[in-house]
């Protein structure tokens, strides 16, 4: 009996260490990411099966798109991509990687391909609810990318570049 108490706690303590292992990754993940901007594409309506949340596409996908070959298109496959990020994190499309030195304004995207879709980081923004109007002018995702390419969603920003923070109406009860 007393094994198998030993063995159930090591295998927590074992468990909690990976946890918090994942937290401290994603904490430094968006500590020292870089900060890059990507334009949105048209979103579909949000659905109300899921709750409150945005549909997100990128403008970048459809040249992204060209640029691979046809019988790339219908694998299901990952790759990399180079953009190229202006002073404002806005980022724009350069090309494929192919392993080349990057320009100090260049930085590597992951990106997935799945049944003809082209993925980055997330097809979606959640957002709590009674928020939604807040993200209506949603025209960019904010992303920090590591030094893996592995991109995070952090938040939006509107085609100003101001970051969407969601209003509150506070109530004195």
């Amino acid at each position: 009996m007393l094994h198998r108490k030993t063995g159930f706690f090591l295998v927590l303590i074992v468990i909690l260490i990976l946890v918090n292992l994942s937290i401290y990754k994603k904490e430094q993940h968006l500590a020292h990411g870089r900060i890059v901007c990507l334009r949105l594409a048209p979103v579909d309506p949000r659905s109300l099966m899921q709750g409150d949340y945005m549909r997100l596409r990128f403008a970048l996908t459809e040249t992204l798109r060209k640029q691979l070959p046809e019988t790339i298109r219908r694998q299901n496959s990952d790759g990399y991509m180079i953009l190229k990020v202006e002073s404002n994190c806005t980022a724009a499309f350069v090309g494929l990687d192919h392993g080349q030195a990057l320009a100090s304004d260049h930085v590597r995207l992951h990106y997935r391909l799945r049944n003809g879709r082209i993925k980055i980081a997330t097809n979606a923004f959640f957002f709590e609810e009674g928020t939604g109007k807040t993200y209506a002018n949603a025209r960019y995702g904010v992303f920090r990318i590591n030094g893996n390419a592995e991109p995070l969603l952090t938040g939006l920003k509107d085609v100003h570049l101001r970051t969407l923070l969601p209003h509150y109406r506070h109530t004195n009860k």
